[in-house]
């Protein structure tokens, strides 16, 4: 996931931004106005942040910004000059919030306004239902466009994050493939005969071995050798464990 929209950055509005409408009536349509001003407002700092981060980056997705409406219950005191921010804890991703806080009148008042920002580009996209514990293929996944900032969790953007893995959870078509949908896929049972690989400096031996626990591409596993010793190493493959020595 892109780490551009953690931003936390403030840009105060000008005071000619803010002549329209920042001087409340009592009428239901002034306070109407003034909310809509406010709205555009937010708005207009919350894409130009978007998309200074996202040249940034360097990102080639197609993002969207869309701030909601102020509360028409708020009613808010003229202010000179108001700043824009984001709140602690939140980011511009996904649905999160924007803050809005007057740092040059009578009244400091502070509202947040929602905001969607979204980041439309393509991924790898679950084609036929995957039920959970079962091996991804090719034929599972395929290319299409998806919202990026759907899901907190990052997406998958490399092949080989997914290609062989376990499903976690049962996937569904047309989710896009993230972190957390798949785990290392299990290549061996404890029982089974394995290859033991040993390296040391300088050199390397092999020899036969039998599992004492579940194979797990990249994860430990324990092995008895054929003089009993049992050691634990990195399952490599369906039938390898690396031991160094």
């Amino acid at each position: 996931m892109p780490s551009f929209f953690c931003t936390s950055v403030q840009r105060p509005l000008t005071r000619a931004m803010l002549i329209a409408g920042l001087f409340l009536s009592t009428t239901a349509n002034a306070q109407e106005q003034t909310g809509t001003v406010l709205q555009a407002m937010a708005q207009s700092w919350a894409k130009d942040a978007v998309l200074k981060a996202q040249r940034a980056e360097g990102s080639n997705l197609r993002m969207e910004v869309t701030v909601g409406a102020l509360d028409s219950r708020v009613k808010l005191a003229a202010c000179g000059n108001i700043e824009a921010y984001v709140p602690p804890g939140s980011r511009l991703w996904g649905r999160s919030r924007i803050g809005m806080r007057c740092v040059d009148g009578i009244s400091r008042w502070n509202v947040t306004l929602p905001v969607t920002v979204r980041a439309m580009g393509e991924a790898w996209v679950v084609r036929n239902q995957v039920n959970s514990g079962a091996n991804i293929s090719e034929s599972d996944v395929t290319r299409g466009e998806v919202d990026w900032a759907e899901e907190q969790s990052p997406v998958l953007a490399d092949k080989a994050a997914w290609l062989g893995q376990t499903a976690s959870r049962t996937l569904t078509t047309g989710q896009a493939m993230r972190q957390g949908m798949v785990r290392p896929a299990q290549v061996f049972q404890a029982g089974a005969s394995v290859k033991i690989v040993a390296q040391g400096p300088g050199f390397q031996i092999s020899s036969e071995a039998q599992a004492l626990s579940a194979g797990v591409i990249g994860q430990q596993a324990r092995v008895r050798m054929d003089n009993g010793r049992v050691a634990s190493g990195t399952v490599l493959d369906m039938r390898t464990v690396k031991i160094d020595l």
